[in-house]
């Protein structure tokens, strides 16, 4: 027996749709945000950086300079471009950089 997803393939962002992301941070970047974990909602086509810049605008200067450092992965992947789109992301966790032997 084949069973087939009812809602499709992905396609393309319709203008206006949102979607919601859970947010986690670690180590500085949980300190500067006040919170291990959120929701946050953003544009259907959103970009790295227009999580990063939601985020900071969200808990301020504290926070933005610690994402100014962080690796962020999204649903596993590490991103690194501002401009890479987040496409259909659920997860995106906020890494700083560790020190450590």
């Amino acid at each position: 027996m084949t069973t087939t997803d009812p809602t499709g393939p992905p396609g393309p962002a319709v203008a206006g749709a949102t979607r919601t992301v859970t947010v986690r941070y670690f180590a500085a970047a949980h300190e500067a945000a006040g919170v291990g974990e959120e929701r946050l909602d953003l544009p259907a086509d959103a970009t790295v950086g227009a999580c990063v810049d939601a985020l900071a605008d969200r808990h301020g200067p504290r926070l933005r300079d610690v994402l100014a450092v962080c690796a962020l992965l999204v649903d596993g992947t590490l991103r690194r471009g501002r401009d890479e789109p987040l496409g259909a992301a659920t997860v995106v966790d906020v890494l700083p950089p560790f020190a450590g032997g």
